[in-house]
């Protein structure tokens, strides 16, 4: 089974660019498309960032429980497919999701074995200074953004990881750690690990 790493944190923490540069490095990874019924922004594509559907169509699939996980976020729905994990298994490739924190528990219930990450900013003023660069929100919505990244950042004991985002490489440095080091663990490399036994049956 692929292993299924989460990745959350608050808008403006950067983890897009480093969920974006951790793909690139690591090899076997499959970026995790999500559903979602808020329009496009900017440069974003149909199944490159997100699939573009409508309220009515989500709450269909949703009560159909096609979703892994799925949550409301300032007013739009945004879900995982559950076939986003079937075809990652199909693969052989490990699954990264990009989801907000009521996602991420969801997810964690259902697969308890999932790899859980929190990035942050190292402080408010950071936070809120990228969240300003962005030119994407109005002065409503920007507070609002700050409201909620305190509340999500209050449940990173949930999480299995937390990583402050103070320097890009090294925090996709570490990400890349987490993820090496959850492919070297007893139960995923088994497989190896058997035949090598094997071949000491008769010593």
């Amino acid at each position: 089974m692929a292993n299924v790493f989460i990745i959350s944190a608050p808008s403006g923490s950067g983890k897009s660019t480093l969920v974006g540069q951790l793909m690139t490095r690591v090899q076997g990874l499959r970026f995790s498309v999500s559903y979602t019924t808020r329009q496009p922004r900017g440069q974003e594509r149909e199944g490159q960032e997100y699939y573009f559907i409508g309220r009515e169509e989500f709450e269909k699939r949703m009560a159909g429980g096609e979703f892994l996980e799925s949550a409301e976020v300032f007013g739009n729905y945004y879900g995982t497919h559950q076939s986003e994990l079937e075809r990652a298994a199909s693969e052989s490739v490990d699954l990264v999701l990009d989801i907000d924190v009521q996602g991420a528990r969801q997810l964690k219930k259902r697969i308890p074995g999932a790899v859980s990450i929190f990035i942050l900013a190292h402080s408010r003023q950071i936070l809120e200074q990228r969240l300003r660069a962005r030119s994407q929100d109005s002065e409503q919505v920007i507070e609002r953004r700050l409201r909620e990244a305190a509340e999500e950042i209050r449940n990173y004991s949930q999480y299995d990881y937390v990583l402050v985002n103070r320097q890009v490489d090294r925090s996709v440095e570490t990400l890349a750690a987490i993820v090496q080091a959850t492919r070297s663990r007893r139960a995923r490399m088994e497989e190896e690990i058997l035949p090598i036994l094997e071949s000491f049956e008769n010593v």
